[in-house]
């Protein structure tokens, strides 16, 4: 049955990124259409991670409130119904509404794959899961680029939306009518809970919330910016940056997987959580400032084999990251506390991803941004180092159950 679970999550996810990925893929055609330039372009990127950044954290208490099943499919059955109204959009204005209610109604994705994952996978394994069903962000961007832009010439942009928003609503059928919580986790939850309020005041929580501003900030960036400096400054058409988009995220999956697989392989060779945890995200944090390089070198190959590295690296920093919350904190708090750290992330995303480079690039261009989002992935491991400490389960009340 776990792994069922972990099908759907990864489906969950795939789609997810699909519905917002899909504006960064189709706006050199959408741009004339809706007279979108730079800075609007920016101030729409800036919406939908306002708007996500807000839904963190109403959408991670409800995860906890409602529980997983019903947490999760009210936020897919929202981004879907989200997704079909972008089809609908007559001008940059209205668009940025739908990207708004997409952004706020996506958010519940991730607190309720970590919940879900919590649930149903022993800590060793956790890691592994998570990068597991994070790598449909990346698939997204594999299978995406070029289906779109092929769907695009045929019958529009407007199209692309419809389908995304579509494969939402089967996606919630199968869920609805498959997913149950484990009867344990049912009885754990009513005797171990941290309220909100709790979860705040937690350094731990901190420890993940500043980890995830600094990283989601590069990742977001990555997003949003990387098919416009290929197109703008490497000079590719859609149809090639589309397969460079492609083998760049594929290459990433493998990072999610192998970044989660590598710390639960040195868990089952006697290595603590915290020590097993924290050196993978060093060697994936290590290699961001290697990776930025592709911004610079002047070979198109060895520049997608690098951007290739950095979502790689990302991805496996990110597996383990999330997976930190689970280790400390009660399943009762996963919602809140990954709300939190979601909620940082996203104005980390709306700083670096949106107001900075929309007013930037047109002055500084690609390279110093690409440079300056290399270095955040070491600070926010001494961050998690400093205020997770050993990663040991939390005291609220009572004792957090030992994972």
């Amino acid at each position: 049955m776990r792994w069922w679970i972990l099908a759907l999550l990864f489906l969950a996810t795939l789609i997810n990124y699909m519905d917002r990925t899909i504006f960064a893929v189709l706006i050199p055609v959408m741009r004339p259409e809706l007279h979108i330039d730079e800075r609007v372009y920016g101030y729409l990127t800036g919406g939908f991670l306002a708007a996500y950044t807000v839904g963190y954290l109403i959408m991670g208490r409800v995860v906890d409130q409602l529980g997983t099943k019903a947490g999760l499919g009210v936020a897919a059955g929202a981004w879907s119904i989200a997704a079909g109204l972008h089809a609908t959009a007559g001008s940059a204005l209205q668009l940025g509404g739908y990207r708004g209610l997409l952004g706020f109604a996506e958010a519940g994705n991730f607190p309720a794959a970590i919940k879900a994952v919590a649930e149903w996978f022993p800590a060793e394994q956790r890691a592994l899961a998570t990068g597991l069903f994070n790598s449909g962000s990346n698939l997204a961007q594999v299978v995406g680029p070029p289906v779109f832009v092929r769907l695009e010439h045929a019958l529009g942009w407007r199209t692309c939306f419809l389908l995304t928003a579509s494969l939402g609503g089967l996606w919630l059928l199968l869920w609805w009518t498959t997913y149950r919580t484990p009867a344990k986790v049912e009885v754990e939850e009513k005797v171990v809970k941290v309220s909100y309020k709790e979860a705040v005041k937690f350094k731990q929580t901190w420890g993940f919330a500043i980890a995830k501003f600094l990283t989601d900030s590069a990742w977001w960036f990555y997003l949003f910016w990387l098919p416009l400096c290929l197109h703008d400054q490497r000079h590719m058409e859609d149809r090639d940056y589309a397969r460079a988009l492609s083998i760049i995220y594929f290459v990433a999956c493998f990072g999610s997987m192998g970044g989660g697989w590598l710390s639960g392989f040195l868990m089952e060779r006697g290595w603590s959580k915290s020590k097993a945890r924290k050196t993978a995200m060093f060697i994936c944090a290590a290699a961001m400032p290697i990776a930025a390089l592709g911004v610079v070198v002047p070979n198109l190959a060895l520049a997608i084999g690098l951007f290739s590295l950095a979502t790689s690296a990302h991805q496996g920093f990110s597996a383990n990251l999330f997976t930190t919350t689970s280790d400390v904190f009660p399943k009762s708090a996963l919602g809140s506390v990954n709300g939190i750290g979601g909620c940082m992330g996203g104005l980390g995303g709306v700083i670096f991803s949106a107001i900075v480079p929309g007013y930037l690039v047109k002055f500084i261009g690609y390279t110093p941004l690409f440079l300056m989002m290399s270095s955040f992935y070491l600070i926010a491991l001494l961050v998690v180092h400093k205020l997770m400490g050993d990663l040991q389960p939390i005291r609220a009340g009572v004792e957090a159950p030992a994972v």
